[in-house]
């Protein structure tokens, strides 16, 4: 067989949502025992959601309609709606703080993780047609991405507009915006993150809590102090396989935004290393399906997206190991979660569908 961009973009994903089952069974099983008894385990549910998040995988990138301008405007619009109506008492669903959700059924849908990507595509579009001589900052691009931001901002969820506003900045940077324009908008960013802190107070604590957890390790602090007491005493090999002590009701849901903490209190550092270096792959075969699209709007396309989950998987992480402030962003194809691995699949779609449209095998 050989080893193209394509297959070990696909390989890299299978890998690493295979990994996320398997740490799915050994960080949420008792949790699931004690919670949800009686219901599905967890690492069977992802299991589930990872076999049709493949068959939508396949649907789509025999789909060339996910490859056109128009789908994506379509689509621009309706994610927005869905942020409005998540907004609505009765439609949208309360979780962690948040009113994030929408409910249908048995199925939930978190429209800011499907306006990430709807915000990006649009984008990517737009930017394909500025010539090289029109590289001004054009008002209708900010708008695009300010309007989900602020609507996101509402639920509140600020792990997404965070994730939705450095993708957009890479793929700005990319399309050659000029470099003034970041340091104008590094300052309205310091100016936003005081504002944010302001009216919402919890946020300060967030990050007192990541200066020094220590301080308040029963309130503010729990979740950073509980993730380095897995990580600290595991060394290079961990504890060993289903041997995590912190799953036991200490770390609250370690199958969640801090599975990566259990990963590295089983496994160790070399095994951390090997999820990290399969990431590492996912995104450097991505960059080279970018590389080789003969159109601009692919390559900018396939960028945005390859960053977007590359820099939402080092966000996780850095939280995890204390680096950056808890933000309740997952980690992708890992973290257990129907929706998170549906979403992430659809990505992987897309960008398989630009590399599909370029004729590379």
């Amino acid at each position: 067989m050989k080893f193209t961009y394509k297959r070990i973009f696909i390989i890299s994903a299978i890998l690493l949502s295979l990994i996320g089952i398997i740490f799915i069974y050994s960080a949420g099983t008792y949790w699931s025992s004690m919670h949800y008894e009686g219901e599905l385990p967890f690492y069977l549910k992802q299991s589930i959601y990872l076999i049709l998040a493949i068959v939508v995988f396949l649907f789509i990138t025999n789909m060339p309609i996910f490859t056109e301008e128009k789908t994506w405007i379509i689509l621009y619009v309706i994610s927005l709606l869905l942020l409005v109506l998540v907004l609505i008492p009765g439609i949208g669903l309360v979780r962690n703080g948040s009113q994030s959700w929408i409910g249908l059924g048995p199925l939930t849908i978190q429209p800011a993780e499907i306006v990430k990507i709807t915000t990006l595509m649009y984008l990517s579009f737009l930017l394909s047609k500025v010539r090289n001589d029109e590289r001004v900052v054009q008002l209708k691009h900010f708008l695009i991405i300010i309007i989900p931001c602020g609507l996101i901002m509402l639920q509140p969820d600020f792990g997404s507009v965070f994730i939705l506003v450095v993708a957009s900045f890479i793929l700005l940077f990319i399309a050659k915006y000029p470099i003034k324009l970041y340091v104008g908008f590094i300052g309205l960013g310091v100016i936003g993150l005081i504002a944010l802190i302001v009216s919402a107070p919890y946020r300060l604590k967030r990050i007192q809590a990541f200066l020094n957890p220590w301080e308040d390790p029963l309130g503010s602090g729990f979740q950073a102090v509980q993730s380095l007491l897995a990580i600290g005493p595991a060394g290079l090999l961990g504890h060993g396989f289903q041997e995590s002590r912190q799953k036991f009701l200490y770390l609250p849901e370690p199958q969640n935004d801090f599975i990566f903490s259990i990963i590295l209190e089983e496994v160790g550092f070399l095994g951390g290393c090997v999820v990290l270096a399969l990431f590492a792959v996912f995104i450097y075969s991505g960059c080279g399906l970018a590389v080789q699209s003969l159109k601009s709007s692919d390559f900018y396309a396939i960028s945005a997206l390859v960053g977007m989950v590359g820099f939402q998987a080092a966000l996780n992480i850095g939280v995890v190991i204390g680096l950056i402030p808890v933000t309740g962003v997952t980690l992708p194809f890992i973290s257990y979660g129907g929706t998170s691995l549906m979403i992430i699949w659809f990505v992987v779609a897309i960008i398989v569908s630009f590399a599909n449209r370029t004729d590379i095998t």
